[in-house]
């Protein structure tokens, strides 16, 4: 299986150039990969460079997870950053994501200097 990278999911999701956009759908039309990696960039770019909120990061994320053609590296982790981003304090994806990952792998507790973090199960702050 292909894969793709950060900006094909971000063409995916903003769809602000329609060449590209089409470009992007006909390449996924027969499946692709999407790593953690990818997806994290992806919803920084999102939050950072769109402006999207953390419920449109979250609404974007999960339009991915429900996409045929798509296969999201360790969906059970996304699903649960994405419910990490919904709680309080509010947390960034990609914070929620490392999180989760270090759940999963039993690495926790996450020494983190980010405030909000350290407040999360999981995570100490230094």
């Amino acid at each position: 299986m292909r894969a793709i990278d950060t900006n094909v999911l971000v063409r995916m999701i903003t769809r602000d150039d329609p060449r590209q956009a089409a470009k992007a759908d006909a390449f996924v039309a027969t499946g692709a990969w999407v790593s953690l990696l990818a997806l994290a960039e992806a919803t920084w770019v999102l939050a950072s460079v769109y402006e999207m909120s953390l419920p449109e990061v979250a609404t974007s994320v999960r339009m991915l997870l429900a996409h045929e053609q798509l296969t999201i590296q360790d969906p059970d982790v996304v699903e649960a950053a994405l419910a990490g981003i919904e709680g309080k304090p509010a947390v960034s994806f990609s914070d929620a994501l490392l999180l989760e990952l270090a759940r999963k792998a039993g690495h926790l507790p996450v020494g983190t200097f980010n405030h909000s973090l350290a407040k999360r199960d999981g995570a100490e702050k230094l």
